[in-house]
This record gives C-alpha cells, structure tokens and sequence, in this order.
C-alpha cells in the first residue's frame, strides 16, 4: 500500500511504535501521509537504540517498493529478521528464513539501501496537525469509489468532493462542456468533535476542489477495504483521510487548489 502512495518515504523507528511518512509541502500542493504500526503487533522480539535517552528514534529514508519487493518474498517463511546495517552504504538488510522441501532450509537476504536522516531535519517529520474539519463522512467502498473516480479522469483533471452531515457525499467533475456527479447517500458521519461541525446544518455541503489524479492515487493505494474510513472535508482548503485496518492506521492529506 505505501509502495502505491509514496515512492520515496521516511521510516521513523521508536521502541514502541513504526512510521511510513510522506511530507511534502501541503503549501505549495503536495500530498501528506502519516501511517503508523504498533511494533508489538508485528514483532515477536524487538531491539533498538536511538540517538539517545532522550531521542531514542532513527529515521531513514528508502525506496518504498525496494522494502515491498523483499517483503514479498516471505510468504512461506519461518522467520523473518530486519536489521539496520552498514554494509559500504547504510542498508535495511531483510533476512528471510525459508522452508523447504528438504530438511535444510535457505536464508534469502535483501540489503535495501537507505539514507540516515540527520537529527536537524527531524521538525519537519513529525506527526501533522489535523485541522478541524467542517464536515466527516464515512467512505463507501474504495473499489467502487475507484472505478468511479477512473472514469471521470478522462473527462476532467480536477474533482469537487462535497459532503454534508446527512451522510451525503458528491463527486463532482464540471467543464464547458459537461457537468457530471456522482451521489452517495446514507453513509453515515462520525460522532461530531469539533464545534465547525456542531455548528453545521446538516443539509449543508461542504466542498473542496482537487487534483483528480491525487485522490486515485490514494485510492489506488488501497489493497483491502479497511476497517474505517473517514474522510474529513475543511472548507477550501484540505481534505485528508482516516483509515484503519487491523493494526495499521493511515493519514492522508490533499491539499486543495487555489
């Protein structure tokens, strides 16, 4: 899924916790992603050593589908280790175990190169502030959201999500020539958190304008339909995503046009 999201992305390491990041400038119309794994779900034994006590983090830089390629060879494995090494370049070296037909098994080993990120370029990795959202509705399916989203590339490069606190959601593309939406309706909203929403007619939509080709690259992304998925519409300006599935949850933030 991140390989899909994010070409290059940040692996920020904690004793607790794992990060896949996406930070490009939200400003100057780069898409965002925080995703995050809890590492006691993941791993059966679990060492590291930060910059210090009071730093105890490591954040590199990789190739995301360098690590989805190893990953994939573990299908059938009986262990799997993933070890920061330095082997002339920094690498994340995944060793994988794997059973045989034989009694003997074979170790398969990918030495992923990386980039250390130095301690002065953390600030700008840090986990993004959400802004309060006029209106959050829960998603329909990905897939048939996709499809839909698909179609309507060929017609138009941008895309107006409009959604309201009846559980209605448009997707609306307009040009000289055509205008064409599509409605969803009985979707459901999330418990109301931020006074903007309580402050809402429920009736009323909410809108922002988008690349098309941003949002079917999230959608794009998506492997399995998730637990949850929300998004979340602030008037004009952003629209970012919430899904969660198992033990992985994901952020997602697209800018709007000006």
């Amino acid at each position: 899924m991140i390989a899909k999201l994010a070409k290059i992305c940040t692996l920020r390491i904690r004793p607790d916790k794992l990060n896949f990041i996406l930070s490009d400038k939200l400003a100057s119309g780069g898409v965002s992603m925080w995703c995050e794994l809890e590492q006691e779900n993941f791993f059966s034994e679990f060492q590291m050593e930060g910059v210090s006590a009071d730093n105890n983090e490591i954040y590199l830089e990789l190739t995301s589908e360098n690590l989805s390629r190893a990953l994939k060879t573990v299908q059938n494995a009986r262990t799997l280790k993933i070890k920061l090494t330095n082997k002339y370049f920094p690498c994340l070296t995944v060793s994988v175990e794997l059973l045989s037909a034989s009694s003997s098994n074979r170790i398969v080993t990918h030495d992923i190169p990386i980039n250390i990120i130095p301690r002065k370029l953390w600030k700008d990795l840090q986990e993004p502030l959400v802004p309060d959202s006029d209106v959050s509705i829960y998603l329909p399916v990905l897939k048939t959201m996709k499809n839909i989203v698909e179609k309507m590339k060929n017609i138009s490069n941008h895309l107006v999500i409009e959604a309201n606190l009846n559980g209605e959601l448009n997707l609306k593309i307009e040009t000289e020539l055509v205008c064409v939406t599509t409605h969803f309706k009985g979707l459901g909203n999330p418990p109301l958190a931020s006074q903007s929403c309580r402050d809402r007619s429920p009736g009323e939509l909410t809108e922002v304008h988008i690349e098309i080709k941003k949002l079917l690259q999230f959608l794009a992304g998506q492997q399995v339909n998730p637990t949850k998925a929300v998004c979340n519409l602030v008037k004009n300006r952003i629209v970012y995503f919430d899904l969660l599935h198992e033990d992985v949850s994901l952020q997602y933030f697209i800018p709007a046009l000006s």
